[in-house]
């Protein structure tokens, strides 16, 4: 007997799945994006995206925790010390405008295809990955004193997606 993958269960094609396995990543690098805070600043905010993805794994919605697991299997499990590389993208803005406008599809998608308790659970663990993100290192100081724990572009990031997500 031949096994089905998991996301068939929910009803989604592999190019759909592909879209929800791969935003969580997605949203931990525009969140990191929004503010340059530098390599070690970044690696802080991976780690604390990580490990919210990670944790939801343990979700009580199974949307969640299949694509946690799926991201984890893919990237390594935050607890035995697995990190995110440290992307810096070319062009930021153009990297977010992407992920907000894929965090579009997904809402679609999810409105289509599952009940609004998978929905919304889904679209409101990727505006946690993002507060998670951006709360992670604060932005600005000097020699990593001081500085704002949110910055501005940050909060105007995390605001933008959560509104499209419509969390």
């Amino acid at each position: 007997m031949i096994e089905q993958p998991a996301y068939t269960g929910f009803g989604f094609s592999d190019e759909e799945w592909g879209l929800l396995v791969g935003l969580p990543q997605a949203v931990i690098t525009a969140a990191s994006a929004a503010e340059s805070d530098g390599t070690k600043r970044t690696m802080a905010e991976n780690a604390a995206g990580l490990e919210t993805i990670s944790a939801g794994r343990e979700s009580a919605s199974p949307l969640v925790a299949a694509v946690a697991g799926e991201v984890v299997s893919q990237v390594g499990d935050p607890e035995a010390g697995a990190e995110l590389p440290v992307l810096m993208p070319a062009e930021p803005q153009a990297m977010i405008d992407d992920v907000l406008a894929r965090a579009g599809q997904a809402t679609a998608l999810l409105a289509a295809k599952v009940d609004e308790g998978q929905a919304g659970a889904y679209r409101h663990w990727l505006v946690e990955i993002a507060d998670q993100v951006v709360t992670a290192a604060s932005s600005g100081g000097i020699l990593g004193l001081g500085g704002d724990v949110v910055s501005v572009s940050e909060r105007r990031f995390r605001d933008r997606l959560a509104q499209v997500l419509n969390d």
